[in-house]
């Protein structure tokens, strides 16, 4: 990881190199988040991997350096209601592209996690590339806890669902405080454990 980015900035002559990743395509309640970011030249801090392979604290502690030493940084929530409009692949789609036009200076290359480029910027997607480019990583930790803060959040204002244990990730205490209290505002009506909750009823999900 250390390496990557600086051997791509050197081949294609580079000034401002963006990571883009995502987080909250897998559960049944809240947004989409996507992340921007823009590391300085020179080694990334010690300890920066793909989000999903950090302790809460570690995690917590490289967003803040993130945040206070990147050239430029954005996250964007896409909403719910989009994310049933559109489906959440499109809504992943929209948030990214929304998080790289934010970015201020805009970058002049973007690699995105995952298969898909789905941007009109220069640039490729990387398949495992929170775990390979020190830019992907620093988006992926920027968009993790943005989407956890939000949904802790959400705890407060829609309590008994145990949004801050599970992130509205569909685990048993999840689906069984659904089917007890029935889908709250944030529920993705497109997604079938939602879904059903209202087909059981005779009521219309839409």
């Amino acid at each position: 990881m250390k390496g990557h980015d600086r051997d791509l900035r050197a081949e294609l002559g580079l000034e401002r190199l963006a990571g883009v990743d995502e987080a909250g395509r897998g559960p049944l309640a809240g947004p989409v988040t996507a992340a921007a970011v823009i590391l300085p030249e020179g080694d990334p801090p010690a300890g920066l991997d793909d989000s999903k392979r950090l302790s809460a604290g570690r995690r917590a502690s490289l967003d803040e350096w993130v945040r206070a030493n990147a050239l430029a940084w954005s996250v964007i929530h896409v909403s719910r209601e989009e994310i049933d409009r559109l489906n959440i692949l499109q809504a992943t789609f929209v948030a990214m592209r929304r998080a790289v036009a934010a970015l201020d200076p805009s970058p002049g290359y973007v690699l995105v996690d995952g298969r898909d480029f789905p941007l009109q910027w220069p640039g490729r997607a990387l398949i495992g590339g929170d775990g390979i480019s020190a830019a992907i990583a620093a988006a992926s930790i920027l968009a993790k806890e943005a989407r956890d803060t939000w949904m802790r959040e959400a705890d407060q204002r829609w309590p008994g669902y145990g949004f801050a244990d599970h992130k509205g990730y569909p685990s048993p205490a999840h689906l069984a405080a659904l089917q007890e209290l029935g889908p709250c505002e944030i529920h993705r009506r497109s997604y079938a454990p939602v879904r059903r909750w209202f087909e059981s009823r005779g009521l219309s999900s839409d």
